[in-house]
């Protein structure tokens, strides 16, 4: 029986020592040389006292940042992932809520720590690598840990401007990634070619997907996402088969019509996520590569990264929203009215999460882990906790689960109750349309719309005025060059608000 992730690293490192576990441009890493750095590094954490409490890798992104999450694990603690490309704000108000008495970084972050208030020990990975390893204590370390321990503590958005730190454990990851890796078929063939950041859960399935079934992932450069040629080009030099990736990244290369240029010739699993995949630009993207697997995920961070699946398997018009689908093996989606009642067939409901997935909380913030980890209204026998993810959700006539909108995305607006992602579904679905963003000022009561893409203002707004209601249509419209986007690759819903509050004021 499985308890720990790292038993994925050993059982793969023993078949597989030589091979390539992850890589990028200039630096490979072999499954061997992971677990040999991940138990080095381990063993200098237990040799200096630390034990279940939070470990900071703040590295830049590259292969061995990854050995140094592993790292921690062995040590019995648990990883948070920073970046060097992450606000100083808020990688201030990180180390103000762990307080961390370690931190793992490289020779160019180690000069970034000054500048935050840290009042522990540094330490530089290069330099950790060398202890040897001490295997009596590794091995008590193990001996103690259980299912339930934590692994890692990722920092999700708070709408206070608080960052909240999401504690997951082996238990729920082991049934996330086992439940994930058997959906998208991953084996030792798979390349997948990582996108997302490693302080955002989502980096997951190419993580500890290669670990557990031996495949090899390799991290794509950042700058590749502006110039969507070169991305599709490097997809192609390094074989990559198998991408995770949020809807923004795939948009890009289609609605810049890159596909007529160069097809992802290895490409035959496409997993997407985060936001609503335009149908228009999906079609691009099912047209060039007829034969791939198109794999739309659900699933917030406080559910160990993803929840529900639909493979796509049938064809969509212009109309529609491609399902959510189905939740994985040993997860139950609920959806709740507004009774806390199990919503009927087409009804709205809160989309809630019950099942081992379900993570620990919130890192030293018991308030706000009450107000969404909560007790199961529909079970009134003993304790069960759901998790309640804000967002809007109904099933379709075939039974399949849609996104319908954030909770907080719907709004009372001249006396009408208004899904701000309805307006959007509709903007792009307009010819010239590359991408859309809708907010409202609540202050103001107004809509305001954003989007890029080739059509003027003005005929976009009398195109909108034959297919919305009068309530529905924005009360300000404004074109953009380039969307702009948060590290993990959503559209950045806090900068428009305050481009427009900042436009108002002047």
């Amino acid at each position: 029986m499985q308890r720990n992730i790292l038993q994925y690293l050993e059982e793969t490192q023993k078949r597989l020592p030589d091979k390539i576990a992850y890589g990028d441009e200039n630096n490979t890493i072999t499954f061997s040389k992971v677990y040999e750095e991940a138990r080095a590094v381990g063993s200098f954490l237990a040799n200096k006292g630390y034990y279940k409490e939070p470990i900071v890798i703040f590295m830049k992104k590259q292969p061995r940042t990854l050995a140094a999450f592993f790292a921690a694990i062995y040590g019995g603690c648990f990883y948070v992932p920073l970046d060097e490309e992450m606000p100083a704000f808020r990688i201030e108000l990180i180390f103000e809520k762990l307080k961390p008495r370690a931190v793992i970084c490289d020779e160019s972050t180690r000069v970034l720590l000054n500048d935050f208030t840290f009042s522990g020990e540094a330490y530089l990975y290069d330099e950790l690598i060398n202890t040897e390893i001490n295997h009596k204590a590794l091995a008590t370390i193990r001996d103690k840990a259980i299912d339930t321990d934590p692994i890692y503590i990722v920092f999700t958005s708070g709408s206070t401007g608080i960052p909240k730190g999401v504690v997951a454990c082996h238990r729920s990851v082991i049934d996330y990634i086992d439940n994930l890796m058997e959906v998208l078929k991953v084996d030792e063939t798979t390349i997948f070619g990582n996108q997302t950041p490693f302080y955002f859960d989502a980096c997951l399935k190419e993580v500890l997907g290669t670990i557990k079934c031996g495949a090899t992932t390799y991290i794509i450069p950042k700058s590749h996402f502006m110039f969507p040629l070169k991305l599709v080009e490097f997809l192609n030099e390094y074989k990559i088969n198998t991408v995770c990736w949020v809807v923004s990244a795939l948009t890009m290369i289609s609605s810049f019509r890159v596909l007529e240029k160069l097809i992802p010739e290895h490409l035959h699993t496409i997993a997407f996520g985060s936001e609503v995949f335009p149908i228009k630009q999906f079609n691009l993207w099912k047209e060039y590569l007829p034969s791939a697997r198109f794999i739309n995920l659900y699933g917030p961070t406080e559910a160990t990264g993803m929840s529900c699946y639909y493979e796509v398997e049938r064809a969509f018009n212009l109309e529609e929203v491609i399902p959510i689908g189905r939740p994985f093996k040993n997860t139950e989606v609920i959806l709740l009215n507004d009774d806390n009642k199990v919503a009927v067939p087409g009804e709205i409901g809160e989309i809630c999460i019950r099942g081992t997935s379900v993570t620990l909380g919130y890192y030293k913030d018991q308030e706000r882990t009450a107000e969404v980890f909560v007790q199961n209204p529909l079970n009134d026998s003993y304790p069960e906790l759901i998790y309640r993810t804000g967002d809007l959700g109904r099933y379709n006539q075939w039974g399949e689960l849609i996104f319908v909108s954030r909770k907080d995305y719907q709004i009372k607006h001249m006396g009408h109750r208004i899904e701000l992602g309805e307006i959007e579904a509709n903007v792009n679905r307009l010819e010239g349309i590359k991408s859309s963003c809708c907010i409202y000022h609540k202050e103001r009561d107004k809509i305001v719309l954003y989007y890029t893409g080739d059509i003027e203002v003005r005929a976009l707004v009398e195109r909108l005025k034959k297919k919305l209601p009068r309530y529905m249509i924005p009360n300000h419209t404004e074109a953009l060059e380039v969307m702009p986007l948060t590290p993990n690759g959503k559209i950045d819903r806090v900068y428009l608000q305050n481009k427009f509050l900042n436009k108002k004021e002047k």
